[in-house]
């Protein structure tokens, strides 16, 4: 078993316990049985390849500064078929977009895509698994491979990856609940997601699609963790929660591990990261019903909102050139999605 030795360079924070992730969707009850058996099918002739993250040495420092970003330059975007809900997920330094449209019920399902420059209407491509019920493309690298998860008739998620027009069940074979989904992909064939347990926690992993090996991604004393994204040189970011805390980010790097808490905030979640290491992601106002937005980088993070959201914005996914892409709900209640230029 590979061992990866973390230091734990954690800033500070609050005390909250809000927890969510909006590229997530809650399953229906599956038997565990059935998942094996699913398992083993889909991943036949899989090496497994452990990794655990080792004892974290304890640190304590000042939570991130938040300040506003008004350097941006904001344009919306929207699926022909479907104006009212629309999330951008992640972006490669092409500018091509991941993302999907629907809110998820049965009348309204999810239905992945991408979109790609110049940005019309007939620039939006459709993603869905086959036979899938539901689909989110939530992740994309240069070479235009894409990850995200399905679900199935019974509500069951389940990550993949496609290249080209080829599509891999993602399965992690420890699973012993009904959500596998990956979130986030690399240049180098990695990618990365979680899957949740019998008692309903999350556990995360990096997935390599060359070789179809998994290494866990552990965080001593979390109770759950959700690796989010993963970048050129290796780096993870993502969030975890440890019993009695707060909802805490995390980046994983050259062995160290630095948990860091946007300030006065219960709930700091990281879902994007560039090969700078700059993270993107989200976390809960002062009004917990408020979502707010953050680019963090080597311990500073500033506050980024979409002028024509409503108490609400996400931003996803970060690419080299520092393009954001994420989501706003307005004045109607649409959900909408953005691209946002440094």
């Amino acid at each position: 078993m590979r061992v990866l030795s973390v230091v734990d360079t954690t800033a500070g924070s609050d005390n909250g316990h809000n927890r969510a992730l909006s590229k997530r969707k809650e399953p229906h009850p599956m038997s565990s049985t059935r998942l094996r058996r699913l398992t083993r099918v889909a991943l036949a002739g899989l090496a497994g390849l452990g990794l655990t993250v080792g004892s974290a040495a304890a640190a304590t420092g000042a939570g991130a500064t938040t300040v506003s970003v008004p350097h941006y330059s904001f344009s919306t975007h929207f699926d022909p078929a479907d104006p009212t809900f629309n999330q951008f997920l992640a972006i490669n330094d092409a500018g091509v977009i991941a993302g999907y449209f629907g809110i998820g019920n049965a009348d309204h399902p999810n239905k992945g895509y991408t979109f790609g420059r110049p940005y019309g209407v007939g620039d939006f491509v459709d993603e869905n698994f086959p036979g899938s019920v539901q689909t989110q493309v939530t992740g994309i690298n240069d070479s235009g491979t894409t990850v995200g998860f399905y679900a199935d008739a019974a509500g069951d998620n389940f990550g993949w990856v496609r290249r080209g027009q080829t599509w891999t069940v993602v399965i992690d074979p420890h699973t012993t609940g009904t959500i596998n989904q990956l979130l986030g992909t690399n240049d180098h064939g990695l990618a990365v997601g979680f899957y949740t347990d019998a008692a309903g926690h999350d556990h995360s992993y990096v997935f390599d699609f060359h070789d179809d090996s998994f290494l866990p991604v552990n965080i001593p004393g979390a109770l759950d963790v959700t690796a989010t994204g993963i970048n050129d040189r290796g780096e993870i970011c993502g969030f975890y929660n440890k019993p009695g805390g707060p909802t805490l980010g995390f980046l994983l790097e050259d062995g160290h591990l630095t948990s860091f808490a946007i300030r006065h905030s219960s709930s700091t979640m990281p879902a994007g990261i560039n090969d700078a290491g700059t993270v993107v992601g989200t976390y809960a106002g002062a009004n917990p019903k408020d979502t707010l937005s953050f680019v963090w980088q080597d311990g500073s993070a500033t506050t980024v909102a979409d002028p024509e959201g409503l108490l609400t914005t996400d931003v996803n996914g970060i690419n080299n050139h520092g393009d954001l892409v994420g989501f706003y709900t307005d004045a109607a209640g649409n959900v909408v999605g953005f691209e946002a230029l440094p």
